[in-house]
């Protein structure tokens, strides 16, 4: 019976390690082959080699060249100011939204929060072209309030969802102890609340601050010239001959843009994780 139920253990192992593989592998495939791509002499583009051909770092080069039509690094630096004016503005409101939510009871409390989960459901597209007529008419397309306002409407549900399940499941008790204590609410909330937040915040910011530089959509049809972030700066690219698309100058765009948030997402995957636990285990 032991030597069965042993064979059993092993067979499980084994079935949950193959089939990690295969996520490790079905995810991470797409951005070895755009690495491998952007490393390669652009005539070898179309190279079917699992490794790069005539290892290059020119399409880096391209990409960032200052010459170029498209000014791939003053759109690296869009997408930062955006994303992080976007992620800074979303926490702040969605971390009173998210504790009004959870640690208090009104009326129509759950009309509230079904508007939140519609709005995070409603399909972008349906929006670009109101967006774009309202901003025409107010003098604002292409300018960076016309990208980050939208973008806040679109992660805040998000915001408002993770932070309201992380702290439903706080002990509450900690806040009544510091209030009888002599701390006003608000000094509760600051001094106890938000330093037991922290991991489930900073998990929320990496969540909005990546979920703003993969917007494109609304990006393409309201960034001009001057805003414009990677994802359209990628989409503009052009090489010497206009009739042949630079893949490779984009695949090399589209690392430079990817190994960053990979970084950061391993430098800090601790702090994502538990704040993406955190809330599944009530104290």
């Amino acid at each position: 019976m032991t030597a069965a139920r042993t064979s059993r253990t092993r067979w499980r192992s084994l079935g949950t390690y193959l089939g990690v593989a295969i996520i490790v592998v079905w995810g991470l495939a797409p951005c070895y082959w755009m690495i491998v791509t952007a490393l390669r002499d652009p005539k070898d583009t179309f190279s079917t080699s699992l490794w790069p051909s005539n290892p290059t770092l020119q399409n880096f080069a391209d990409a960032l060249d200052p010459a170029a039509k498209v000014n791939f690094s003053r759109a690296l630096l869009n997408s930062v100011i955006i994303a992080g004016a976007t992620t800074a503005v979303a926490l702040l409101i969605g971390v009173f939204t998210a504790y009004a939510l959870s640690r208090f009871e009104f009326r129509g409390k759950y009309f509230v929060t079904g508007i939140i989960l519609g709005a995070s459901m409603f399909p972008v597209v349906a929006l670009v072209t109101p967006l774009f007529q309202l901003f025409t008419d107010i003098g604002w397309i292409g300018s960076y309030q016309a990208l980050i306002i939208p973008n806040i409407s679109f992660v805040l549900p998000l915001t408002v969802y993770t932070l309201t399940s992380f702290f439903s499941d706080l002990p509450w008790e900690l806040e009544e102890a510091a209030r009888m204590d002599g701390a006003t609410r608000g000094q509760a909330f600051r001094l106890v609340m938000l330093p037991l937040a922290a991991p489930a915040l900073f998990t929320t910011a990496i969540l909005a601050f990546i979920a703003t530089v993969n917007e494109y959509l609304l990006m393409s049809q309201l960034s001009s010239e001057r805003t414009a972030p990677v994802t359209v700066a990628m989409a503009r690219f052009t090489g010497t001959d206009p009739y042949v698309t630079p893949y490779a100058s984009i695949m090399a765009g589209g690392t430079l843009v990817m190994v960053p948030l990979v970084i950061m997402v391993l430098l800090f995957q601790r702090r994502i994780i538990s704040g993406l636990t955190a809330g599944g285990v009530k104290s």
